[in-house]
């Protein structure tokens, strides 16, 4: 892979499944990715079956086309989704930045950031449920949440990825931000309030990670691969 293939990948890392909560290099989404000398990038993407809901897939590709063509290095970026039954709409749209609603006339009556905050809120429940489990599992005691801080947070890669969801949440983030926040509000959770508030960030996280392996696992068998995604061309 060349140089300047490789930091058009780099650069799809902050691409993310918006239901799934993940990069779509790691979840093996990125089929091609090229950037030729002149600097003419190419990049496929493929979804784990025919029938992925094109809204979440009509954001993937727009966001692919952003950070592609948004390098220094990249002249011209041509992005599009493959095997999918609205691809031939989704890629049209994306490529003449249209916007969700007028790549679908008639059938789109909304644009997607509504949709796209409810899946950035569910991961951020996710991701508390992250960071408590390991406090619990250091033996914070589950009734002392409630009391914490961020600051009081020991550092890890799931509290930077929480500080970032809050913070794309428009959410607290500073040290002195309590840990257990709702996230429409902003407002600390009360003692009361914890059990359930914890409880549905506990099935949240499940419930993505159960998606996300189903998701693997249906790629895997689409495209026949043990290794599906990491392929991509350069």
């Amino acid at each position: 892979m060349t140089e300047r293939s490789r930091a058009a990948l780099t650069a799809l890392d902050a691409v993310r499944d918006p239901e799934l909560d993940e990069p779509i290099t790691t979840l093996g989404f990125v089929s091609t990715c090229v950037v030729s000398a002149a600097g003419d990038a190419v990049v496929r993407l493929r979804l784990p079956t025919y029938f992925c809901a094109p809204n979440f897939a009509f954001l993937m590709v727009a966001d692919a086309y952003d950070v592609v063509s948004a390098l220094p290095e990249v002249r011209t970026a041509d992005v599009a989704l493959e095997d999918h039954f609205a691809a031939d709409q989704i890629n049209a749209g994306v490529a003449a930045r249209a916007g969700f609603v007028a790549s679908f006339a008639g059938e789109a009556v909304d644009e997607l950031d509504e949709l796209r905050r409810t899946f950035v809120t569910k991961a951020m429940l996710a991701g508390t449920d992250q960071v408590c489990r390991q406090l619990m599992a250091a033996g914070t005691d589950r009734g002392d949440l409630t009391g914490l801080t961020l600051g009081d947070v020991p550092a890890s890669t799931e509290l930077d990825r929480l500080l970032r969801r809050r913070a794309e949440l428009g959410l607290r983030t500073d040290p002195a931000a309590p840990l257990l926040i709702d996230p429409g509000t902003g407002t600390a959770i009360t003692g009361a309030g914890a059990p359930n508030y914890l409880g549905m960030a506990r099935l949240t996280r499940t419930g993505i990670e159960a998606n996300t392996g189903i998701c693997r696992g249906m790629l895997r068998h689409r495209y026949a691969e043990t290794g599906a995604g990491e392929e991509a061309e350069g």
